[in-house]
C-alpha cells in the first residue's frame, strides 16, 4: 500500500517539459523580440555600450599595454581620468608574479626591471 501511494504522489506531481518556444499568438499580433540592450541601458553603462559600438572597445583604459623600448625621456604612456592610478608590470616574460606599483600626475616613474611608466591624463566616462 505505501508502495502504491508513493507511485501516485510521484505520478501527480510530475511536470512537462518543453523545448520548444512558447506560442503567445492569443493576446500579441506579429512575433516579439528582446528589445535592444542600448534601449534599456542608462547612464554610464549607456556610455560605455555607445563607445563600443563607435569603435572605442577598451572605454574605462583597462586594456594590457605592450612594453616598448622606453627611456626617462620617453616613458611608457599610461592613460588615466585620474592623478594616480596602480599598474602592474610583468617584468620578465616567464615571471609567475607581478610588481605592483603607484603611478602619480607629474614625473615618470622607473620599474624595478627598468621600464619607465608615466601618467597621461584621458577625459573619463561620464553618466550624464
Amino acid at each position: 500500500m505505501a508502495s502504491l501511494c508513493g507511485r501516485l504522489i510521484l505520478r501527480n506531481t510530475r511536470r512537462e517539459f518543453s523545448t520548444s518556444t512558447p506560442w503567445l499568438g492569443w493576446f500579441s499580433k506579429g512575433p516579439k523580440y528582446l528589445p535592444d540592450p542600448i534601449e534599456h541601458a542608462q547612464g554610464l553603462e549607456k556610455r560605455e555600450l555607445l563607445a563600443e559600438l563607435s569603435g572605442n572597445d577598451d572605454p574605462f583604459m583597462t586594456k594590457a599595454i605592450i612594453r616598448t623600448d622606453n627611456t626617462k625621456d620617453k616613458p611608457i604612456m599610461v592613460p588615466s581620468a585620474f592623478d594616480s592610478r596602480m599598474i602592474g608590470c610583468i617584468c620578465e616574460e616567464d615571471q609567475t608574479y607581478i610588481c605592483w606599483m603607484w603611478l602619480h600626475a607629474g614625473a615618470p616613474r622607473r620599474c624595478e626591471c627598468g621600464n619607465w611608466f608615466k601618467l597621461q591624463k584621458k577625459t573619463p566616462i561620464t553618466a550624464d
